[in-house]
C-alpha cells in the first residue's frame, strides 16, 4: 500500500513538473524571463535542490536554446561576445567553491531577484552592447543563476538601455542563457547524484519535445505582441511571482513544513 502511495506521488509530480515545463517555455518565449522563474519554484517545491537545479538547467537550456534558433537572425552578436567573456570568468570562480541554497533561502532569493526589474534606467545606464557592462553582465548573471537558480531580472537590467525592438532583446537573453544554465548543471551534477534523485531525470528527456512546443508557440505570440504590452507586462508579472516567492520563504523560515 505505502508502494503504491508513492508510485502515485511520483507519477503526480511527473506530470506537474512536464506541465510546467510546457507552459513556462511558452511564457519564456513571449516575456524572456518568467517562464524559468516559475519552473524554478516548481522544480525546488518538488525535488531536492541540487536536482532541481540540474532539471531546471537542463531544460531551460534547451528552451533558451530553441528560442535563440528560432530568433537566430536577431541576435546581438556584439553582446553576446562581451557576455561569454563574463561568463566564463564567472565559471572558473565557481571552480574554487561548493554552495547549496537551503530550500526556504532558496524561495527567498527567487523572491527577491525580480525586483531588479524595476531599477531605474538612469540609475546604472547599462547596456549590454558595452565591452565592460557586457563582461560585467556575464560574470554576475551566471554567478547569480547559479546561486538562486534563475538570473533573468538581472540579465534584463542590462538591457533596459539597448537600442533593439523585443525580438532582438529575447534572443540575446535566451542565447546568453543558454551558457548560464549549462554551467548551472555542470555545478550542480554532482550533489545531484548524491541525493539519490538521479532516476527523475528521466523527466529531462520527457521535457524536451514539450518545451519546444512551449517556445515555438510562444514566439508566434511575442512577434504579435506591441512593445509596450512587453515591458509592461513582463515587470508585472516577474514581480507577481517574486511576492509569492518570498512570502513562501518566509512561511519556510517560521516553520512552515518544506
Amino acid at each position: 500500500m505505502a508502494s503504491l502511495a508513492r508510485d502515485s506521488i511520483r507519477d503526480m509530480t511527473a506530470i506537474i513538473i512536464l506541465f510546467a515545463a510546457l507552459v513556462t517555455a511558452f511564457l519564456s518565449a513571449v516575456f524572456g524571463m518568467a517562464g524559468g522563474l516559475i519552473l524554478m519554484g516548481v522544480l525546488a517545491a518538488l525535488l531536492p535542490v541540487p536536482a532541481a537545479m540540474v532539471m531546471h538547467g537542463a531544460v531551460q537550456s534547451v528552451s533558451n536554446g530553441w528560442r535563440a534558433v528560432l530568433l537566430r537572425r536577431y541576435i546581438l552578436w556584439k553582446a553576446m561576445g562581451w557576455y561569454m567573456i563574463g561568463s566564463a570568468a564567472a565559471a572558473l570562480g565557481l571552480l574554487t567553491v561548493s554552495f547549496v541554497l537551503p530550500r526556504p533561502w532558496l524561495f527567498l532569493a527567487l523572491g527577491l531577484v525580480p525586483l531588479l526589474v524595476w531599477l531605474p534606467k538612469n540609475i546604472f545606464g547599462l547596456d549590454a552592447t558595452r565591452p565592460g557592462h557586457g563582461i560585467a553582465g556575464g560574470f554576475l548573471v551566471t554567478g547569480l543563476n547559479v546561486i538562486a537558480g534563475v538570473s533573468g531580472p538581472l540579465l534584463d537590467t542590462f538591457f533596459q538601455n539597448v537600442e533593439a525592438d523585443r525580438r532582438s532583446i529575447v534572443a540575446t537573453k535566451a542565447a546568453s542563457q543558454v551558457a548560464a544554465h549549462s554551467i548551472k548543471v555542470a555545478y550542480y551534477v554532482a550533489p545531484a547524484l548524491a541525493t539519490g534523485e538521479d532516476g527523475s531525470f528521466w523527466l529531462i528527456a520527457a521535457a524536451i519535445p514539450l518545451t519546444v512546443i512551449g517556445t515555438t508557440l510562444g514566439a508566434r505570440v511575442l512577434d504579435r505582441m506591441s512593445e509596450d504590452v512587453f515591458r509592461r507586462w513582463t515587470k508585472r508579472l516577474v514581480t507577481g511571482i517574486g511576492a509569492y516567492y518570498f512570502v513562501q520563504g518566509v512561511w519556510l523560515l517560521t516553520g512552515g513544513s518544506g
